[in-house]
């Protein structure tokens, strides 16, 4: 049952992570900005770094290395997810995976990853990002606090007691 759950949680976020970029595609050009509150903006951005624009300064083979590096790193979450039992950080690992295949699509066919959230305030923005980078956030953030859980437990139950 969880696994179909995976597959669902998977191809949904990969799906909306698409059908969005997409759809700001066909709506904006590069640099547009369409105000939604005081405190976020859709605009469209290209990202031909990793996040906040690392790595941007790399050239022409940078699209092919970024392809690399992300392609490596899918297939080392892949087996991590693939031996993992639990399943908070089954989900959590399936959001990151997701999210990463997202950019890599955006990156094969752009040479560069559409960002379009723009969240700021008084004057200051946060670095532009997309449905994508937000799975990877989410998901490594719950694999940090599944690993803190899990922790405490395996602390709890060395001294004998569970919390």
């Amino acid at each position: 049952m969880i696994r179909r759950f995976e597959a669902l949680l998977f191809f949904g976020l990969l799906a909306l992570d698409q059908a969005s970029k997409q759809l700001v595609l066909f709506t904006l050009e590069t640099g547009d900005t369409v105000a939604v509150t005081p405190f976020f903006n859709i605009v469209l951005i290209w990202n031909p770094g990793v996040s906040f624009g690392f790595l941007a300064e790399f050239g022409d083979d940078r699209p092919i290395l970024l392809i690399a590096l992300t392609i490596s790193i899918m297939l080392f979450v892949a087996i991590w997810l693939w031996r993992e039992e639990r399943a908070p950080a089954r989900l959590a690992l399936v959001a990151v995976l997701a999210g990463a295949l997202g950019n890599l699509i955006d990156r094969a066919r752009f040479g560069a990853v559409v960002d379009f959230l723009d969240f700021h305030w008084a004057g200051y923005h946060w670095p532009a990002f997309n449905l994508a980078d937000s799975a990877i956030v989410v998901g490594a953030g719950l694999l940090l606090l599944e690993s803190l859980w899990s922790a405490r437990g395996s602390v709890s139950e060395a001294d004998g007691e569970r919390r």
